[in-house]
C-alpha cells in the first residue's frame, strides 16, 4: 500500500526526509544507455542496447565490487535491458518509501525496509534474499582516546550520539551490546544529531531510521553539531555510527574504537552465531513483479554471477589490483573462517542473519509486530540457491 499523500506532506514538514546527498555528495549517476543510444519499441516494452536485450528496467544501488559487473554491463538481467542508477542510502530510501518509486529494482536499508513494512503496510517493494550488504559492527564504535570507557559494560549511564537512531547499522550494534555484553539501550543516554559528519558515505538518513522507542532517553543535539563535533568537545562519550566518523577518518587522537582488536572480537562472534549482519538487501517493485513473474529470479541469478566474477577477480588478481599490501592474507584467512562463498545470497544461506534483524527490531521496541521473515520475501525466490 502506497503510503498516503497527506501522511507523507506531514513527514516530509517535519522534517524527517533525509537529505537526497548522492555518493561523494554527486546527483545520482546514471550509467547506462541514454536516449538516442538505444532501439526502444513501445509496443512491445522492449529495447536493444549495451546493457542487454529486452524488458527495460531501472536497477539502482552502490557501485560495490560485488555489484560492479552489473553495474558496467558486463553482466545482464536475462530478457531484459538495464540501467543501473548509482546513489547513496538514503535516497534509495526515500525513493523507494515514497516519491517517485519508478525503479524497478533498489538496494534498500533493511531495518527500515522492516519497520516500514511492520508499522505502515508497507507492500510497493518486496525482498529478494540478496543481501547485498553486511558489515559486522563491533567496529562502529567509538569513544574518546582519554575515556575511561575500556569495555562495553562501561558504556552504562554515558551520552552516545548517533545519526539515525533506527537505521540498520545502529539497530544491529544495541542488538549486540545488549546480547552479547548485556546492555540495554535504556542504560544509555542517547543524542541525536541532525548533521552526519559522513554524510558523503550515507547519503543520509532516511525517514524510517529515526523513529523513537518508548522508554528511550533520545535528546536532540544542536542543528550545527554532528556526532564527531560532539565527541570532541566532551559533550558525549561515544559515537555509534554506520560509517566511520570525519573525526576518525582525519586520525584525530582523541577519538579511538571501543574495540581496538575488533577483527578478532567480530571474528569470535561470527564463530559463535554464525551471523553476518545484514545491512542492505534488494527489492523489487511488487507492480512489476505482477507484469514480469519471471523477473525476481533473473535478477538474483544476474546479481550472483556479478559477484562470482568479483570472486575470481580476488582470487587471480585482487592481490595485485588492491592497493592493500596484505590483501592476499586477508582473503584467504577469510575464506578459512567463513567459507568460500563467504558473502552468500540465497534465503536459506543468509536466514538466521535476516532473522537476527527482526528479532532486533521487536526487542528494541521498534516494531509493532514481529513479522515473519518469509513474509516479507518473493515467494518464488525462497528456494533459489546459488550455483557456484
Amino acid at each position: 500500500m502506497r503510503i498516503k499523500s497527506s501522511r507523507r506532506d506531514f513527514i516530509k514538514r517535519a522534517g524527517l526526509i533525509g537529505a537526497a546527498v548522492a555518493v561523494s555528495g554527486n546527483t545520482t549517476a546514471t550509467l547506462a544507455a541514454e536516449a538516442g543510444k538505444e532501439d526502444l519499441d513501445p509496443t512491445v516494452k522492449k529495447r536493444t542496447g549495451p546493457f542487454g536485450e529486452g524488458l527495460p528496467i531501472t536497477i539502482a544501488g552502490y557501485d560495490y565490487s560485488r555489484v560492479h559487473a552489473l553495474v558496467a554491463g558486463k553482466v545482464t538481467v536475462e530478457g531484459c535491458a538495464h540501467r543501473f542508477e548509482v546513489t547513496g542510502i538514503g535516497p534509495l530510501n526515500n525513493h523507494a518509501f515514497f516519491d517517485p518509486q519508478t525503479r524497478d529494482v533498489t538496494e534498500i536499508g533493511l531495518i527500515p525496509y522492516m519497520l516500514a513494512y511492520a508499522n505502515d503496510n508497507f507492500r510497493d517493494y518486496i525482498l529478494l534474499p540478496i543481501p547485498v550488504l553486511r558489515l559486522f559492527r563491533h567496529k562502529s564504535m567509538w569513544v574518546r582516546a582519554d575515556s575511561d570507557i575500556k569495555t562495553p559494560a562501561d558504556l552504562r549511564g554515558k551520552k552516545v550520539a548517533t545519526v539515525g537512531y533506527s537505521s540498520s547499522g545502529l539497530t544491529h550494534i544495541r542488538g549486540i551490546l545488549e546480547e552479547e555484553y548485556g546492555v540495554k539501550s535504556s542504560e544509555i543516554e542517547w543524542i541525536s544529531t541532525q548533521k552526519d559528519s559522513a554524510s558523503n558515505l550515507t547519503g543520509g538518513a532516511s525517514a524510517w531510521e529515526k523513529l523513537r522507542p518508548e522508554g528511550i532517553s533520545i535528546t536532540d543535539a544542536l542543528a550545527d553539531e554532528d556526532e564527531s563535533s560532539l565527541l570532541l568537545s566532551g559533550k558525549v562519550d561515544a559515537i555509534f555510527h554506520p560509517a566511520e566518523p570525519k573525526a576518525y577518518q582525519e586520525r584525530n587522537p582523541l577519538i579511538r574504537r571501543l574495540f581496538p582488536d575488533h577483527r578478532t572480537v567480530e571474528s569470535t562472534y561470527y564463530k559463535k552465531t554464525g551471523v553476518f549482519p545484514i545491512m542492505h538487501s534488494v527489492a523489487v517493485r511488487r507492480k512489476t513483479i505482477e507484469e514480469n513473474p519471471w523477473l525476481p529470479k533473473a535478477v538474483f541469478n544476474a546479481y550472483s554471477k556479478a559477484k562470482s566474477i568479483d570472486y575470481e577477480t580476488m582470487k587471480t588478481w585482487g592481490w595485485a589490483l588492491d592497493s592493500l599490501p596484505w590483501y592476499g592474507q586477508e582473503f584467504n584467512e577469510t575464506r578459512e573462517l567463513m567459507g568460500e562463498n563467504f558473502y552468500p545470497y540465497g534465503f536459506e544461506a543468509s536466514k538466521s542473519s535476516y532473522e537476527t534483524a527482526i528479532r532486533y527490531l521487536h526487542d528494541q521496541g521498534l516494531s509493532k509486530r514481529k513479522v515473519s521473515i518469509e513474509e516479507m520475501f518473493e515467494r518464488s525466490t525462497l528456494g533459489l540457491q546459488e550455483t557456484a
